[in-house]
């Protein structure tokens, strides 16, 4: 597996025939060494998350793919969709994803020409690109399977050497489990997930995050028990002890899903910000 001082923002690498990855120049604590862009043919005619609303990043996709037809994202969040409406400004592009949901935390310049629907198909070059629905770490959050290869752009949903974040409540632990639960019904040989390299194994991935969220899980139900009745905050403070205080706002989204999945469940209830086991 490449290692992360390989991911180099403004310089396509190839992962996989008539696939390449950009770099976005966006790293932080959210987005690791930045948000990947895939750029789709031989030669390319298709961008698929465009990234960050940033100059340099544009000129980049535009060298490599100067008139790209579909412009295709995962999701709407900022990090990786507000270039689309630049791409499609100058080249003309098609806009295919969903729309921006009214959280406070999207891309709202997004204006899909296109939703797609579960499992349609599109033709990128003379390869099939599949449409998964994945909704969990956004809730229009979608997979692109790039049948031919077996690879899977994964945007947020599957992540490099990280878990991601549930960002309740647009986003929901319950869909996260279930659309987890699909994606093992599809050929899957290697992800391409939106942050970090290309990943081998997809399926023991999948289980292991799958099984990690459920340990998770069963340690808000008990720090809940135990305490009967607490807020949120104090929640966060027992079930993740010793974490950074730049990742406590995204770890309390988090456990607000899991709670809120509790609460579905019949297993926990709230009142405002206070939370009660049932």
């Amino acid at each position: 597996m490449a290692s992360i001082s390989d991911l180099v923002p403004g310089v396509p690498q190839p992962i996989a025939p008539g696939v390449w990855r950009l770099l976005a120049p966006n790293a932080s604590v959210m987005t690791g060494p930045g948000t990947n862009t895939y750029l789709l043919g031989d030669p390319p005619v298709a961008v698929l998350d465009p990234g960050p609303d940033d100059p340099a990043h544009l000129a980049a996709i535009l060298a490599f793919v100067p008139r790209p037809a579909q412009v295709f994202v995962t999701h709407t969040h900022r990090d990786h969709s507000p270039l689309a409406a630049a791409l499609a400004a100058r080249t003309g592009a098609r806009l295919i994803g969903r729309p921006p949901p009214d959280d406070g935390r999207q891309d709202t310049s997004f204006e899909s020409q296109h939703e797609p629907a579960r499992d349609e198909i599109f033709e990128i070059g003379g390869a099939r690109l599949r449409a998964i629905d994945t909704p969990g770490h956004a809730s229009n959050h979608v997979c692109w399977l790039l049948e031919d290869e077996g690879l899977l752009f994964t945007g947020d949903h599957l992540l490099d050497g990280v878990t991601p974040v549930i960002l309740a409540p647009d986003g929901d632990m319950s869909d996260y489990l279930d659309a987890l639960q699909r994606l093992r019904g599809y050929v899957l040989g290697r992800l391409a997930p939106g942050h970090g390299r290309v990943l081998d194994s997809p399926y023991e991935l999948i289980d292991r995050v799958i099984a990690h969220r459920l340990w998770r899980e069963s340690m808000v139900a008990q720090a809940l028990v135990d305490a009967a009745t607490a807020s949120v905050d104090a929640l966060v403070a027992e079930v993740y002890r010793g974490i950074g205080p730049q990742l406590q706002r995204f770890a309390r989204l988090s456990l607000l899903a899991h709670l809120i999945k509790l609460e579905r469940e019949g297993r926990a209830r709230h009142d405002g910000d206070t939370w009660h086991a049932c």
